[in-house]
């Protein structure tokens, strides 16, 4: 299936191996390139069995064989970068498509912990998920979000439900048994979650680690097939809502993502500040000018709370979402 022309143009192993172009700290904070050796060799890996490189690599080629994928504009700027000790290094990459806005994924790699961060969103004029990975991993312990994010709401939407993931609960259920649910979460994140979402803490192994790219590979091609056979929005009225929503999701993961702390550690603050809102979360500031507190004004009239806790205890909202995960798997064992 093809949704954008043919791959024959592209050559993934030019693109993808190795990172070729290292940026480097100067001491006013900014962007800068470096000449320090680029590669993996100089860095002492937390894990030797872990590299999400492959992970990459693979969402990259099955892109290839649908669509005729093109190097992101942002590509000249975001692609490698060091840490601030000279320890650990984050590469980057960024392309689009006929049908996708933007695909990029980000690899740390440190002494301490690997990262992959792996998110393609769709162009406004298809209301497809947005694909979304990230991993982290130290020699003891994973933390894990593999989903595809609903672009609207599933819970109050039963049209967009059906439509997206009423047929993918076997494959929700095929990772369940492998990875138990990881915890609480906040009542509006779990408003960007979808019932095959995969949320999720374990100890590092080289199995947990097989199951992870297994299920990571089957929810890639999942969403491929997905906007592979999207139809392209005509009406005016709902390519803005899916821009909207978009923007509104951008807007919450600029704001909320749990990697700032590890950003800010490896490169500071105003580079860590850049890449989240300009490569990560490319859109936040071009998409829509609604802010943070016109999406989520409960977190304006909590402030104080907001800052110093991150979060507001989402008990309904989860419990609904476990209400869809069931009404979801019935549906689907009584056709």
């Amino acid at each position: 299936m093809e949704f954008g022309g043919s791959s024959s143009s592209f050559c993934l192993q030019h693109r993808v191996t190795p990172f070729t172009r290292t940026i480097g700290i100067n001491n006013s904070g900014e962007w800068k390139r470096s000449s320090t050796k680029t590669g993996y060799s100089n860095i002492v890996r937390c894990c030797n069995s872990v590299s999400y490189k492959k992970f990459v690599n693979f969402a990259l080629d099955q892109t290839t064989h649908h669509t005729l994928l093109l190097p992101s504009p942002l590509q000249e700027k975001y692609n490698s970068l060091n840490s601030k000790d000279g320890k650990g290094e984050l590469s980057m990459l960024s392309f689009q498509a006929a049908k996708i806005r933007l695909l990029r994924s980000l690899i740390i790699e440190s002494e301490t912990m690997q990262v992959l961060d792996f998110t393609a969103f769709p162009k406004a004029e298809y209301d497809t998920p947005i694909f979304c990975a990230n991993f982290f991993t130290t020699a003891r312990t994973n933390i894990v979000v593999l989903d595809l994010n609903p672009l609207h709401d599933i819970i109050n939407q039963g049209d967009y439900k059906e439509k997206y993931f009423k047929s993918l609960i076997p494959l929700g259920l095929k990772y369940a048994e492998h990875f138990p649910w990881g915890g609480k979460l906040t009542s509006e994140s779990i408003k960007f979650f979808s019932p095959i979402v995969i949320w999720t803490k374990f100890t590092s192994s080289a199995q947990n680690y097989d199951i992870l790219y297994s299920a990571f590979k089957d929810y890639y091609k999942v969403w491929l097939e997905l906007v592979g056979s999207a139809v392209k929005e005509t009406d005016e009225s709902q390519i803005l809502r899916n821009l909207q929503a978009q923007h509104r999701y951008l807007t919450w993961r600029a704001e909320k993502d749990p990697g700032q702390g590890v950003l800010k550690k490896l490169i500071g603050d105003t580079l860590a500040k850049d890449l989240l809102r300009n490569f990560l979360f490319n859109g936040v500031d071009e998409l829509g000018s609604k802010k943070f507190s016109d999406y989520f004004p409960q977190y304006r009239l909590c402030l104080a709370m907001v800052n110093s806790q991150h979060n507001i205890e989402g008990y309904l909202f989860i419990s609904r979402l476990v209400s869809l995960h069931l009404k979801l798997i019935v549906a689907y064992l009584t056709n």
